[in-house]
């Protein structure tokens, strides 16, 4: 009985790793909005350019991505569902954060497509993949 409560090893370890990712996600705004387009390796002209341009609500917009994927990632951590609407949120904002980049620059044009999509599909294929694990973690009763 212990063991369905808590869940599989898997779950436990799955789930430290996307605290861990969620940790990061926050050091990365943090720098973002403290460093500007420096915060990037080898930030150009370009990308100052781009930085400089981009939208008031954008950083906020990346903190809430962070931070509710950091809350959703702690509470399926402690297996408790409620972790679902801070994933939903998560993944929202992450999506319309990209999708705004995407929609109304020229990074892909002038980076390209091999540069500047892979991280966005990693973040969020791991976003989506946390609200799939809090689901499937409640059907199972790992997550309460």
């Amino acid at each position: 009985m212990f063991f369905v409560r808590q869940g599989p090893l898997w779950f436990r370890m799955t789930t430290g790793v996307l605290v861990a990712w969620g940790l990061i996600g926050c050091f990365m705004c943090l720098q973002q909005v403290r460093l500007g387009a420096d915060a990037m390796r080898h930030a150009t002209a370009y990308d100052r350019a781009l930085y400089a341009a981009l939208p008031n609500w954008y950083d906020p917009l990346f903190a809430v991505a962070v931070l509710s994927g950091l809350i959703g990632a702690v509470l399926l951590f402690m297996r408790r569902a409620n972790a679902r609407p801070f994933l939903i949120a998560s993944l929202g904002a992450t999506i319309v954060q990209f999708g705004w980049l995407f929609a109304t620059t020229d990074i892909v044009a002038h980076k390209g497509a091999a540069e500047t999509l892979g991280l966005p599909i990693v973040i969020v294929a791991v976003a989506t993949f946390a609200l799939w694990l809090v689901g499937n973690a409640r059907l199972k009763g790992w997550a309460v």
